[in-house]
């Protein structure tokens, strides 16, 4: 019998590469899509024949209830949330019901149903916010800066309680900015490559940015779905730090973005105050040095990598006259 994965988020960037890095390892996958007019499959319209989907809501937990008895799944991975920052402080109310509770309510779903299932949570980097040390590792205190960070914090919390109180194999992946093709384009390094592609067809002639003195630590999320499935093949549930344990200036994204085209961005950026943060988060930094330790996983596409592999899918994108999600 094939293992059967339930992942909520399947529509997300997370969600499509992990659905398509389970189908590969032979799993029956199933995806938690809401009950929508406008649900967008982009994402997983290449491997939608193969997956399961079934409605179900965040907000609600009977629903979470009724696909778990549906699918039946051995792993839970919870990928689902209000996860633009940015939106976070217009929206903060929805973003602590999905993005934290929405984990309360799966989780007591899961010790109802079957408390054998193993659970993925996907904690943030932006729990660290106003960092206490550099680089950040599992056992440096949160100081989150955003709605969001605080909400994700929550969720963090909440899977350790139902670790510890029941017994649960429930685990966080504590991923920094990972980033892809399929990024949304309200996202900084999507927003970047996507009108750097525009600028260099002559599509547009500027691009507007916030702060350029933020730094992160960007990585690939196919390499950092193949994470969240080694966690829950360890014999006991724990929190990983997922990095590559490199730092990069938004300065430097787009500067390694204009450059791959022969392009000079200081002819082409314009900083706007709209894009600022109320509450900016100035550095992250990961130590996945405990990852690398005991899951065996190490990152394998580079910063540069990553920026190029982004721009020559949204060149391709522009050239069929799609646009971005």
């Amino acid at each position: 019998m094939a293992k059967r994965a339930l992942i909520t988020g399947i529509t997300g960037q997370d969600g499509s590469y992990l659905a398509e890095f389970l189908l590969n390892q032979g799993y029956e996958v199933f995806g938690l899509v809401r009950r929508t007019s406008t649900v967008n499959f982009n994402r997983i319209e290449h491997i939608q024949g193969k997956l399961n989907l079934i409605p179900g809501d965040m907000l609600d937990q009977t629903s979470l209830q009724l696909a778990l008895q549906e699918c039946q799944p051995q792993e839970v991975y919870n990928l689902a949330a209000q996860s633009f920052v940015q939106t976070s402080w217009t929206q903060p109310v929805f973003t602590g019901d999905v993005t934290a509770l929405g984990v309360t309510r799966l989780l007591d779903a899961i010790r109802h149903v079957d408390p054998t299932i193993r659970f993925y949570q996907a904690s943030s980097s932006e729990m660290f916010g106003k960092v206490r040390e550099v680089p950040q590792r599992e056992t440096t205190p949160f100081y989150p800066r955003s709605p969001y960070g605080v909400a994700k914090v929550y969720g963090h919390w909440i899977t350790i309680n139902y670790r510890e109180s029941y017994d649960l194999h429930a685990t966080s992946g504590i991923l920094f900015n990972h980033e892809s093709p399929r990024r949304g384009i309200e996202f900084v390094t999507r927003k970047v490559t996507y009108n750097v592609a525009k600028i260099k067809l002559g599509m547009a002639s500027e691009l507007r940015l916030g702060n350029l003195d933020s730094r992160r630590d960007w990585g690939f999320a196919g390499d950092y779905v193949r994470a969240m499935w080694l966690m829950l093949q360890q014999d006991k549930p724990d929190d990983y730090v997922i990095a590559t344990g490199e730092t990069h200036s938004v300065e430097e994204l787009v500067s390694v973005a204009f450059s791959y085209l022969d392009l000079d961005w200081h002819d082409f950026v314009v900083q706007d105050a709209r894009f600022m943060r109320p509450a900016e988060v100035d550095l992250l930094v990961g130590d996945g040095s405990k990852a690398g330790e005991n899951l065996g996983w190490e990152p394998e596409v580079s910063f540069t990598e990553l920026i190029r592999m982004m721009i020559d899918a949204d060149l391709e994108l522009l050239k069929s006259g799609g646009h971005a999600q």
